[in-house]
Formats: structure tokens, sequence, C-alpha cells
């Protein structure tokens, strides 16, 4: 089944999103070559697609997991977690429908 994994930044986590990104992406990666990844990305703090200094508010990842505690142990185990980057972490059951 799909999970949504909705991260909330802490405040100016900028400087440790840049610093955790690369594992942060190796994990993504690794779900990608395993037929897992739907979609993932952050959330610009403002409108824009690069919003240089302003940072990111979040991120959206949506994977494919065996069950809810398989996503949230997923979730739970992400770098931007050890880093203090995310404030508050949620995964939800997800039904893709379109497209």
């Amino acid at each position: 089944m799909w999970y949504a994994i909705i991260a909330e930044d802490t405040p100016n986590s900028l400087e440790k999103r840049m610093q955790a990104r690369p594992a942060h992406l190796a994990r993504l990666t690794a779900l990608q070559a395993a037929g897992q990844l739907l979609l993932a990305g952050p959330f610009p703090a403002i409108d824009s697609n690069d919003p240089g200094p302003a940072g990111f508010s979040g991120s959206l990842i949506v994977a494919e997991f065996d069950n809810l505690h398989a996503a949230q142990a997923w979730a739970d185990a992400d770098p931007y977690v050890a880093a203090g980057v995310y404030n508050q972490v949620s995964v939800k059951p997800f039904r893709k429908t379109l497209p």
C-alpha cells in the first residue's frame, strides 16, 4: 500500500537540511530503485521553486510499504529526523486515484 509521509521542518532548518541531504537522498534513491517511490520533494518556504535562504517548510514523500508500521519505521529512521531538520512527521495510508 502507498503511504504519505508528511514532515514539517523546524524553524531555520536549511543548514541542517543541506548537511543531511546526501544521506536523505540516498534512502529515497534506494526506494526508487526498488520501485517503491511514487514521489518525493520539499515544500519551499516561499512561493518559488528555488527559495534560496528562505529554505523549506517541510517535505512530502509518497512511497509503498508493506504496512503502516513499516512506513512509520522508515520515516523515523530518516536522516532529517536524526539531524533535527524535521520537527514533526506524520505517516498516513494513501490511496492513489489519479493519474
